[in-house]
């Protein structure tokens, strides 16, 4: 996990990277570029085989871009054809956080990325913009998150306290003052002091906006927590489950509540996807889907996933207005506009992602040490090729 998320961005052959290791499984083809993350890091798949990019790369939120880092050079490369369009040299000791969705812009830190970072009284990060580079040492606890749409801001999480990292709050790091400041509330003005959210869980799953201007976290499990809008307010606030909204242009976040019974169930139980007419979440342990509206920010109605209260959930959304929320053994295919089930494939147990291939004509699904593809019209498995080790099934090109 790169960052408080698990970006599984669900929408060549050979890559020509110095240092890289020869191909994992030559014989080991798919019909199209993906993206998975294993217990040895990052692994590109292919009808050439497969490329293994190591622990130290990071994938972009939209799934196009990786940053990889071996033998202290920094590459940009293209997800879809493998092509590496600059390399940069490093000091000994970067590791790669975030990329933008274009490539341009790196975030790199000391330290590795883990659920609640250990304590440290200041944090060195490195930050690499069309191939120049600039440190920054920042008091406290502070992680790399994603990037402004524009590239001039850096959006981290900054823990407290930094003797015991329990909580953070977003902020947003200006890269040519190298100030750490606060984010705009939703009417782009600054947040008050006293009023920065306290986020005290890890994201369950984040996805960009298909005009790349929002970046959506899902929440589960926040008892008690209280949104920037409750706190100027003053109502005291419990959310179980909200989406959280970040505007990479124009620097605001927001929170999205989702109704009950989501955020009750386990957070694996609970996946989001979200395309060009809006955004879809489902929680397998209540069996439910909310759909919500990116311009209005609302929930516009519920209906029923029809899915088993499996441990680990996954959702796509197509072209032609389906569903597809899979958990344990079973995809549920839904009318989006209906909710009427149009079919229930079954596929491996546990599901750790699903991705739709460029031409709409197969879906991936990820399981442990393997991919498997279903005819997009019919679900029928068509072909399936192990991944050692694979934990998530990550992008689908």
């Amino acid at each position: 996990m790169t960052t408080r998320r698990t970006f599984l961005v669900l929408a060549g052959a050979g890559l020509a990277l110095s240092g890289c290791r020869e191909p994992a499984a030559k014989a080991a083809t798919v019909p199209d570029v993906l993206i998975a993350e294993t217990a040895r890091g990052l692994v590109r798949l292919s009808p050439g085989g497969a490329q293994e990019y190591g622990p130290a790369a990071v994938l972009s939120s939209d799934g196009t871009r990786l940053s990889v880092v071996r033998d202290n050079v920094l590459s940009e490369i293209v997800t879809g054809s493998g092509e590496v369009t600059r390399t940069t040299a490093l000091a000994a000791g970067w590791l790669p956080r975030v990329v933008s969705p274009d490539g341009r812009a790196h975030a790199l830190a000391h330290t590795e990325a883990l659920v609640i970072p250990r304590r440290r009284s200041r944090t060195a990060l490195l930050t690499v913009i069309d191939g120049r580079s600039r440190e920054y040492d920042l008091p406290g606890v502070v992680e790399p998150d994603a990037f402004t749409a524009d590239r001039t801001g850096l959006f981290v999480l900054d823990w407290l306290p930094a003797t015991a990292p329990d909580h953070y709050r977003v902020r947003l790091l200006d890269l040519a003052s190298g100030r750490v400041q606060p984010l705009q509330t939703r009417a782009k003005v600054p947040v008050p002091g006293g009023a920065e959210e306290q986020m005290r869980g890890e994201g369950r799953q984040a996805v960009l906006s298909e005009n790349g201007q929002l970046l959506l976290t899902l929440y589960t499990h926040q008892p008690g927590h209280q949104h920037t809008r409750d706190l100027l307010s003053g109502r005291p606030g419990n959310a179980h489950a909200f989406v959280h909204v970040l505007h990479l242009s124009e620097h605001w976040a927001y929170c999205l509540d989702l109704p009950h019974p989501f955020g009750e169930g386990p957070p694996a139980g609970h996946a989001l996807a979200a395309d060009a007419t809006g955004l879809a979440v489902v929680d397998a342990t209540s069996g439910q889907l909310a759909y919500a509206n990116l311009e209005t920010l609302q929930i516009d109605r519920t209906a029923p996933a029809r899915l088993p209260a499996g441990a680990t959930a996954a959702l796509l959304l197509t072209g032609d207005r389906r569903t597809l929320a899979g958990a344990d053994g079973q995809v549920s295919v839904l009318d989006r506009d209906s909710g009427a089930v149009r079919g229930s494939w079954p596929v491996p147990a546990p599901l750790s992602g699903l991705g739709l291939s460029g031409d709409g004509a197969r879906v991936y699904a990820g399981t442990p040490g393997a991919v498997t593809w279903l005819d997009a019209a019919t679900g029928e498995a068509t072909g399936r090729v192990e991944v050692a080790g694979l934990t998530a099934l990550r992008h689908v090109a």
